[in-house]
C-alpha cells in the first residue's frame, strides 16, 4: 500500500494480496482520522459481504472467489466509544456482469484498489441501538 495525503484528502492505492479493511485501518489510525468518507474501485479474487435482515438483527454473510471487479466501495470511518470505527459497503462484479455486494467483511486485492479519503473536520461516534440492532451515529 502507498497512499499520500493532499490537505484533507488521502489518495491511496492497496495492492495485490492485501486485505483492504485492515490497510483503511491503518491508514486511518496514522493519519488519526475520526471522521471521513471513503470511495474506491479495483479488482478482488476474495470477498465477503453480508446482508442485516432487520427482523432478526442479524448478519449474513455470502464469500465469493474468482475474478471480481470492484464497481462501488463506500462508506465512512468514524469512532465507536472514542476507538476506530468503520462501516463499508462493496459491490463486485463477475465476467458475465453479475454484481454482489452488502456488508464488507473482508476483501483481498487481485490487482490493486484504488481508494480517495475525504477527512471532515469532526467527530461522529456510534452507539448500539437496542431497537435496530446495529451501531448508529450518535450527535
Amino acid at each position: 500500500m502507498e497512499y499520500r495525503r493532499f490537505n484533507n484528502t488521502i489518495v491511496c492505492r492497496i495492492d495485490r494480496g492485501e486485505e483492504i479493511l485492515e490497510k483503511i485501518k491503518e491508514i486511518a489510525l496514522k493519519e488519526k482520522i475520526k471522521l471521513a468518507n471513503i470511495n474506491a474501485l479495483g479488482a478482488t479474487n476474495e470477498f465477503t459481504v453480508g446482508v442485516f435482515k432487520t427482523d432478526e438483527k442479524k448478519y449474513y454473510s455470502n464469500e465469493f472467489r474468482g475474478d471480481f471487479e470492484i464497481v462501488s466501495l463506500t462508506g465512512t470511518i468514524n469512532t465507536m466509544n472514542g476507538e476506530f470505527y468503520t462501516h463499508i459497503h462493496m459491490s463486485a462484479g463477475n465476467e458475465k456482469g453479475e454484481v454482489f455486494g452488502g456488508h464488507l467483511n473482508r476483501a483481498i486485492v487481485s490487482a490493486t484498489c484504488e481508494m480517495v479519503i475525504n477527512i471532515i473536520d469532526g467527530v461522529v461516534d456510534r452507539e448500539f441501538n437496542d431497537e435496530i440492532g446495529l451501531n448508529l451515529f450518535k450527535f
